[in-house]
């Protein structure tokens, strides 16, 4: 998959998309799948007043699932004890 210009497209990428009409659109692609140019990705739009990270505060969305699939999380207000 590939940008307008050939670059190659990652998941991930910071982007500006430039329509034909509207306004442009300045974030973050995801969804795209590879092998497909057009009606492919999203885009996360981002702005100056995102959120900021401390990544020792964050967790990947992947860990989260399967914690709460091994049980670890629960919809419970009580933490469960992580063996």
């Amino acid at each position: 998959m590939h940008y307008k210009n050939g670059r190659e497209a990652e998941n991930g990428d910071r982007v500006i998309m430039i329509p034909d009409h509207g306004a442009p659109v300045v974030g973050v692609l995801y969804d795209a799948i590879p092998g497909i140019d057009t009606c492919n990705g999203r885009i996360a739009p981002s702005a100056p007043n995102d959120p900021m990270a401390n990544l020792q505060e964050v967790l990947h969305i992947d860990d989260v699932a399967a914690a709460i699939k091994a049980g670890f999380i629960t919809d419970s207000s009580k933490p469960v004890n992580v063996p």
